[in-house]
């Protein structure tokens, strides 16, 4: 049953902020607007705040999904200005200013006087979404637990396996990706399996698992420069990992993938187990901005910005993080983070009667890449390193960037554990996670998951309301 609209009633005739997203965008835009005098509504698909870059610990069991992904609510607690709602936005209506949000069934608009959209970017299977089945993406704790029950499920099955063809198509892991989180999944796989589970296991020696990391790109981690990919290379190489460059993936089933080389020929590599870590996509909400504005998106589907990240003829709408194309900028937590800040404070500037800041400048503060335990990449400016003084650069940098001292407590704790020791704490897998979200997709698209609700709980939430409204519903 289709459910009314209920539009969200002010509290105050205070400026309404809407933020959309609660990625680091999302969140740093709306803790710079602390102190404001402006009403702040965040509005997210989850409940937390997700801090991506060590998605791929969770999987491979070092950290717990909690550690990496903090509630939005609790981040946001000791705000005043702010509130948090749970929705996920299906439109945005910027002759109304208004933007709607679906949870459950239940649809909701929130007007707003200034928009921030920080919604973020999904995984890109480069037109082949079907790919997902089999190859799980890296955007989310719903992949990383996913993948967390496949890799680990994985040796479990391979224990049980009656002929060695099974087994090793099941102690096969592909990455497919050799930027910075596909060169870090396969490292913690080749840990995973030559440190931690080394003597786990009685029929099968989980050592002489086989990692393959892939990519059709000429260089691994190609953003940092030749220098440093090379060094990635040699240390991936150490520890086993097969590095396959010029190699594109042109099918994936549930029991093997297969590319297609450089000299047109192709292979098909027998894995259960696979990763995809290649390209993103941005949210579906630039394209709606794009049809409103006239403004252009780039491949990726972001949406080009100008230098003040605002849209043509809408000074009130600031677009940031993934879903922005501006001058070449990387889809990293960084540009996020200090595009939301310089968002909010254009919104106070204006408030205030003060003059706009100048264009947005972004500070490159650096790239960083874990390849194994005390091994890591870094650039930084025109310096470059790696090894074991990268990879203390990693640690700080990542400890200083996760939300909560609790968080970074745990962190640390878990780290010294992984690192020090063999042991992983998060090894606790089910087969919810994994065929969980196969299940729904076998519901169709038709299916939408709803809460029960009575007649009396549909009307319009008003102060003073009693009866029921004929509120208008969607089609």
């Amino acid at each position: 049953m289709n459910q009314p609209i209920q539009p969200t009633q002010p509290t105050s005739a205070r400026h309404r902020v809407v933020v959309i997203g609660s990625g680091f965008g999302g969140l740093f835009s709306t803790q710079k607007l602390k102190g404001a005098d402006v009403d702040v509504t965040l509005i997210a698909r989850t409940t937390h705040h997700l801090f991506q870059p060590l998605l791929y610990q969770v999987a491979t069991g070092i950290l717990s999904e909690g550690e990496i992904a903090p509630s939005t609510r609790e981040v946001l607690h000791r705000q005043r200005n702010a509130k948090v709602l749970l929705g996920d936005v299906t439109q945005i209506d910027l002759a109304a200013r208004t933007v709607t949000h679906n949870a459950v069934g239940r649809e909701t608009v929130t007007p707003y006087d200034s928009l921030i959209v920080a919604a973020g970017a999904g995984q890109s299977w480069f037109g082949h979404d079907e790919f997902a089945r089999h190859a799980p993406g890296m955007k989310s704790i719903d992949d990383a637990l996913e993948l967390r029950g496949r890799i680990f499920g994985s040796f479990e099955l391979a224990e049980l396996a009656s002929t060695q063809a099974e087994i090793d198509r099941l102690m096969t892991f592909v990455v497919v990706g050799a930027g910075p989180t596909g060169v870090e999944m396969a490292g913690q796989i080749s840990e995973l399996a030559r440190r931690t589970l080394k003597r786990d296991f009685r029929r099968i020696d989980p050592t002489k698992a086989r990692i393959i990391l892939l990519d059709a790109a000429p260089a691994v981690l190609g953003s940092f420069g030749e220098k440093l990919g090379d060094r990635a290379v040699k240390r991936l190489t150490d520890m086993g990992v097969e590095v396959r460059l010029g190699a594109k993936v042109v099918d994936v089933d549930s029991t093997g993938i297969e590319v297609e080389r450089g000299d047109g020929g192709r292979e098909r590599i027998e894995s259960v187990c696979k990763v995809w870590a290649a390209g993103v996509s941005a949210s579906p909400l630039g394209r709606q901005l794009a049809d409103q504005t006239g403004a252009r998106l780039d491949r990726a589907g972001r949406i080009e910005v100008q230098d003040d990240l605002t849209l043509p003829g809408h000074p009130e709408v600031h677009v940031v993080g993934d879903m922005m194309a501006l001058k070449g900028l990387p889809g990293v937590a960084q540009v996020a983070i200090q595009g939301g800040r310089y968002a909010a404070e254009q919104i106070v500037r204006g408030l205030e009667g003060r003059e706009p800041q100048g264009p947005f400048t972004y500070f490159d503060k650096g790239s960083m890449a874990t390849i194994s335990r005390f091994s890591a990449v870094a650039s930084v400016g025109k310096a470059q390193f790696s090894g074991f003084f990268a990879w203390i650069l990693w640690l700080a940098v990542h400890l200083v960037y996760i939300i909560g001292f609790k968080h970074r407590i745990t962190t640390l704790l878990h780290w010294v554990v992984t690192f020090i020791g063999r042991g992983r704490s998060e090894r606790v897998v089910t087969e919810q996670q994994v065929f969980a979200r196969q299940a729904i997709s076998d519901l169709g698209s038709d299916f939408s998951p709803e809460l029960p609700r009575l007649a009396k709980d549909r009307q319009r939430e008003q102060p003073g309301a009693s009866e029921p409204t004929d509120a208008s519903t969607i089609d």
